[in-house]
């Protein structure tokens, strides 16, 4: 479903002629701001609840940045509404906590489709249809980390609702693991189902930023995001997407 220029998205609380369309999202309002502060011409469109959203330009193509918080539920409203106002390309960079024991702080991760442990995506496709990453952003991701003599993680990653686990139920993340799944997150499935039913190519880099069953911290007492390297990686992150967000269509 697509909308007129001029429809006013209720959650966006944006003109859905004012979204550009190719787009970074991020979870954090203030990582939006960070990434709007490397564009050119940067300017915000629209502001409401957690989503906040900036046009500017880079490589010179016309590139959106916005935020859509934290966990599949709200995500998915922003991936729907931006999907709506006629975005063609959305590229999710955010974080991550690796699930393999060479996934460490600091790296990069390029996802190539999501495990569904969402309660969102459920509602939208029975849960046999698979969450996949577009094969060309995928491809335009390594292309950039390229460039940059960086050496991403590549693989499937985990969408999980939880955060916290606690003790009554424990943590599913060692059978995960024992999958091969090479990370750990929380919306990027709600985004490859949903950019699949609009027909719109999607992808994610995600930086690394701790490691917890490599730390024997299932209930996350120790995660500390606020370090030096992991700063850096969210730097060659935000890099890398807007390099491929930018690239040819």
């Amino acid at each position: 479903m697509k909308v007129g220029p001029d429809t006013l998205m209720p959650i966006l609380r944006v003109r859905a002629g004012d979204v550009p369309q190719r787009l970074l999202v991020v979870g954090d309002p203030a990582r939006a701001e960070r990434v709007a502060g490397m564009l050119a011409d940067s300017r915000e469109i629209s502001r409401n609840r957690e989503y906040v959203l900036f046009a500017g330009s880079h490589a010179g193509e016309t590139i959106g940045v916005a935020s859509h918080g934290v966990g599949s539920a709200g995500a998915a409203v922003c991936f729907e509404e931006l999907c709506r106002a006629g975005a063609q390309r959305i590229i999710r960079a955010g974080t991550c906590g690796g699930m393999q024991s060479h996934v460490l702080d600091g790296d990069l991760v390029i996802a190539h489709g999501a495990v569904r442990d969402d309660g969102v995506t459920p509602k939208l496709v029975p849960l046999g249809f698979p969450a996949l990453a577009s094969a060309d952003i995928v491809g335009s991701l390594r292309a950039a980390a390229a460039r940059r003599t960086l050496r991403p993680v590549e693989g499937v990653v985990l969408t999980s609702d939880l955060f916290y686990p606690h003790e009554a139920l424990g943590s599913d993340l060692p059978m995960w693991q024992r999958t091969g799944v090479v990370a750990v997150e929380m919306e990027c499935a709600a985004l490859f189902i949903t950019a699949a039913l609009h027909g719109v190519s999607t992808g994610a880099i995600l930086a690394v930023d701790g490691n917890p069953l490599a730390a024997r911290d299932d209930d996350m007492a120790g995660y500390n995001p606020h370090r030096p390297v992991v700063d850096a990686a969210v730097a060659s992150m935000i890099e890398v997407g807007l390099d491929a967000v930018a690239a040819p269509l």
